[in-house]
């Protein structure tokens, strides 16, 4: 039997984007590590959709109903950041509000480029990115980044996300090891929105 990918799902009054199942780290709570998708949706996908076949299908929805679009589902969506920039792009031109959930690895998957000013200028408004510990160590034990420094160019990344005129939120999830104050503080002192994300996994 023929079943279709989850690109584009709905939940919360928002429409979350689906576009790769790669990412650049392998976080101890990722939900791939126990779960197929979120909200009744399987994410795992048996190809990266072109983008001419994302925009098709936004352009049967009518996005008028939700409150935003959101890069994320179960990759991380900057490793197809040009991807991300024009389907951004056309969001943007149909009068839709863009959010990118991101783990904030842009300056080492890409660093000639100022990927935060490119999501600017594409017309993303939001970007949330998961800040996941407040501190380096704990950062890498949990969630084992593919490139070293990731705590540190996370943050610098933050600080750019800032910079470029978008609003910042960090995220962590309620695990034992992360100090939820610290990362509040950490937060503040960016003057990031701050989230607690709940952990649905084996412990």
């Amino acid at each position: 039997m023929d079943t279709k990918d989850t690109i584009v799902y709905e939940a919360h009054g928002n429409l979350y984007l689906n576009i790769t199942n790669r990412c650049t780290s392998d976080c101890v709570f990722c939900i791939k590590r126990y779960s197929d998708g979120v909200y009744g949706f399987n994410l795992r996908l048996s190809k990266e959709p072109a983008v001419s076949t994302i925009i098709d299908e936004l352009s049967g929805i009518e996005l008028s109903k939700y409150r935003e679009a959101v890069f994320t589902g179960l990759g991380e969506p900057l490793v197809r950041l040009d991807e991300v920039l024009e389907i951004t792009q056309w969001l943007t031109s149909q009068g839709m509000r863009t959010r990118l959930d991101t783990i904030g690895h842009a300056k080492l998957i890409y660093p000639g480029r100022n990927v935060a000013k490119e999501l600017a200028d594409a017309g993303m408004k939001i970007v949330s990115i998961s800040l996941n510990a407040h501190d380096e160590e704990t950062y890498n034990q949990l969630c084992a980044p593919k490139h070293r420094n990731s705590y540190q160019k996370m943050l610098e990344f933050a600080r750019d996300v800032s910079k470029a005129g978008m609003e910042l939120r960090f995220t962590v999830v309620n695990l034992p090891k992360v100090d939820i104050d610290k990362c509040a503080s950490i937060a503040k002192e960016y003057c990031a929105d701050f989230k607690v994300r709940g952990y649905g996994g084996p412990i």
